[in-house]
């Protein structure tokens, strides 16, 4: 059985990250509404980004931590930008500057949403 991570926008800007067994039912469900409180307020959602698991423990342990990652983190894996995946893994005093000039290092620009599906 195929079991999967995803990640919707809602109308509202915000992600929901959720994981099933049947992934179109589930999608479906979010997008018509009533079947999870989150998304039903917040209609349309669009599907951003998905991936595959091979048993339900490893997409939920993935769930649980994609989950809490900040907005710049999940739209840099939206993108399958691992480098920035990876800068957005550091807290911020960790993180080298991103200001131009200041490190010689390349500016990451703000995501666009793309990507996944």
């Amino acid at each position: 059985m195929v079991f999967w991570v995803y990640f919707l926008r809602c109308s509202d800007g915000r992600y929901y990250t959720g994981h099933s067994d049947d992934l179109d039912r589930r999608i479906g469900e979010h997008q018509t509404g009533g079947f999870c409180d989150f998304t039903s307020k917040r209609l349309p959602v669009t599907p951003m980004w998905t991936e595959m698991f091979g048993s339900r423990i490893e997409a939920l342990e993935t769930k649980r931590r994609v989950k809490p990652w900040s907005r710049a983190k999940k739209e840099a894996l939206i993108q399958g930008d691992w480098k920035a995946v990876s800068h957005y893994a550091k807290p911020p005093r960790e993180r080298p500057s991103t200001l131009l000039g200041t490190t010689g290092s390349s500016v990451f620009p703000s995501p666009q949403g793309k990507g996944g599906l």
